[in-house]
């Protein structure tokens, strides 16, 4: 039999500074693969919903200040613009839906250490303006008039 050297073992110290996924968009995956998982084993599509939307609510009320009352009042706009939207869990974060689809999501700020929330768009949103547009809008508060021009956006997500 033959003598097989082995590699070296290396006295370096292991690389910190690595530029993989941070522990927080790790957490995110983590939590979508769960939500993926709870979706195929419930019942019937009526079930789904409620179930989607009192997860979502759930989220929402482990969220501190300010951003939890941002997203409270998001999710009444939203509902009361789009009702056509689900309401979803989507990477840990409370998302719209239609046709299974997320055309919108609220990021708090908390969520990957930011220092603003975020109201983001997909590519299902039908917010196309020319050869450049806005998909995510920085949120530090919500006031009246940022609320209006948020329906306003919605509404043309959807449509």
């Amino acid at each position: 039999m033959k003598d097989v050297q082995k590699p070296a073992e290396s006295t370096a110290a292991p690389d910190t500074t690595s530029e993989g996924f941070t522990d927080e968009e790790r957490a995110a995956m983590k939590e979508r693969a769960r939500e993926v998982k709870a979706s195929a084993r419930r019942g019937s599509r009526a079930d789904k919903a409620a179930e989607d939307e009192a997860a979502v609510l759930a989220k929402i009320a482990e969220m501190q200040e300010p951003d939890r009352v941002m997203a409270e009042r998001l999710h009444a706009v939203i509902k009361a613009c789009a009702p056509e939207l689900a309401p979803k869990l989507w990477y840990g974060m409370p998302a719209y839906a239609k046709d299974g689809k997320v055309v919108c999501f609220f990021q708090s700020a908390q969520k990957f250490n930011s220092r603003y929330a975020t109201l983001g768009f997909s590519d299902k949103a039908n917010l196309d303006e020319g050869t450049m547009w806005p998909a995510a809008y920085a949120l530090k508060e919500l006031t009246a008039a940022d609320e209006a021009r948020v329906a306003e956006l919605v509404k043309r997500a959807v449509n």
